[in-house]
């Protein structure tokens, strides 16, 4: 389990975007980045991962199970991986919970 700004960030979480914010795929520099009201961060391609599967809908259980398959990895690798961005991305306020 992971805190980030006084909310556990665990499996079971649902993550959503924040209003305003998206994640979005510039085609002139082929790079996905995350635009947020008065910022943007460039998503790199493991983010961008994962962020493509954040619908407000999914658990990150649901998210991760579908990236161990789709890359053939360790699960366990992931979920840390997982948990570590979204905690982040959420105590940015770029993430919140459903």
């Amino acid at each position: 389990m992971t805190q980030a700004t006084g909310q556990t960030v665990t499996e079971s979480t649902v993550p959503r975007f924040a209003r305003g914010t998206r994640l979005q795929y510039d085609r002139v520099r082929e790079v996905w980045f995350v635009q947020a009201p008065e910022r943007a961060f460039h998503a790199d391609p493991i983010a961008a991962e994962i962020l493509q599967l954040v619908d407000g809908s999914r658990t990150l259980g649901a998210i991760i199970d579908q990236l161990a398959q789709k890359f053939d990895a360790p699960r366990s690798v992931i979920t840390q991986d997982v948990l570590a961005m979204v905690a982040d991305l959420t105590d940015k306020q770029v993430l919140l919970h459903a």
